[in-house]
C-alpha cells in the first residue's frame, strides 16, 4: 500500500514529467477512480492549464495547475508514471495527462481510491480531516497530539486524522525501533518514549523518502516481516504477529515489552 514515502516519490515524478507543462489532453479509460467529477467535466476543465509545483499532504498528492487542482489517492495499488506519449499503454492505466511528449499516468490495480478535481476551497474540506503531516510534525504537537489518545499506539500512528502519512508499514517499522509495544496505550507513553519515537519516525521517514518507498532490506522490519520464519533483525528472536485496529501488526516480544 503506498504510504508517505511513496507519494513523495509520486511528488517527485509529478514535477520532472509535468510541472510547468501545458496539458495538451485528458484521456480517462475508467471513470470509475474519478469522485465528483465526470470524464468530460475533467477534460474540459483541466485542457490547455499548465501543472504548477505539486504538494503532498499525508498519503494526499495535489497536482496544482494554473486553474484546478487535481487530487489523487493511490488506496492500496495505485501508482504516477511518466512515460512516453508513444509508449504503450497499461491494461491499468486509469487517467492519462499528456503533456509535450510525455504523459502522467495514473496507474491503479484495485480502484480504491483515485481522482477529485477541486477549487482551493474544495480542497481545503477534502483534507480538512486529516492530521498533522508525518514528516513536518514538530515534538511539542507530536507530544500533544499522542497525550489525548487513549487507543493504541499503533492505532494513533495510522489514524490520518492523527498523524497524515503512515500506514501499516512505517507503523510497525517505527514501533520496532522505537523498542515501543503497538498495543501500549497511546497516552501512557512517558516522556522518553515519546521523544524516542518522534526521533526515530523522522528518521525512518527520511530514510525512506530517500529510497522512495518503506524500504525491504534485511537490516529493517519491513525486510523480515514477510518471511516464513520470521525474526528480529536487531535481536534475531522470533517475530509476532496479530492484528490492532484490524491491521496486521508485527512486531519482536524481547525488543518491545508489552510493559514499559
Amino acid at each position: 500500500m503506498p504510504e508517505l514515502p511513496d507519494v513523495e516519490g509520486f511528488r517527485e515524478v509529478l514535477a520532472s514529467c509535468a510541472q510547468g507543462k501545458r496539458i495538451k489532453r485528458v484521456y480517462v479509460h475508467d471513470a470509475g477512480v474519478l469522485h465528483g467529477v465526470s470524464a468530460a467535466r475533467l477534460s474540459r476543465d483541466l485542457e490547455g492549464h499548465r501543472f504548477t509545483a505539486p504538494e503532498r499532504h499525508g498519503k494526499w498528492l495535489l497536482a496544482r495547475t494554473d486553474g484546478p487542482t487535481v487530487l489523487l489517492h493511490f488506496g492500496m495499488t495505485g501508482e504516477l508514471v511518466c512515460r512516453r506519449e508513444a509508449d504503450p499503454p497499461d491494461p491499468h492505466d486509469r487517467v492519462v495527462f499528456t503533456v509535450g511528449r510525455d504523459q502522467l499516468r495514473y496507474r491503479d490495480q484495485r480502484k480504491l481510491q483515485g481522482l477529485w478535481l477541486a477549487d482551493d476551497a474544495d480542497v481545503a474540506r477534502i483534507l480538512d480531516d486529516q492530521g498533522v503531516d508525518a514528516m513536518s510534525v514538530k515534538r511539542p504537537e507530536f507530544d500533544e497530539l499522542l497525550s489525548r489518545r487513549r487507543s493504541r499506539i499503533k492505532s494513533a500512528l495510522t489514524n490520518q486524522a492523527v498523524l497524515a502519512g503512515l500506514g501499516n508499514l512505517l507503523a510497525d517499522e517505527i514501533l520496532w525501533r522505537a523498542r515501543l509495544h503497538p498495543a501500549r496505550r497511546a497516552d501512557r507513553l512517558t516522556d522518553d518514549e515519546r521523544h524516542r519515537l518522534h526521533t526515530e519516525m523522522r528518521r525512518t521517514l527520511r530514510s525512506s523518502v530517500r529510497a522512495g518507498r518503506v524500504p525491504t532490506r534485511k537490516s529493517w522490519l519491513t525486510g523480515r516481516r514477510d518471511d516464513a520464519d520470521p525474526t528480529c533483525p536487531r535481536c534475531d528472536g522470533p517475530l509476532s504477529r496479530t492484528r490492532i485496529g484490524g491491521r496486521g501488526t508485527v512486531w519482536c516480544p524481547r525488543c518491545q515489552p508489552d510493559s514499559p
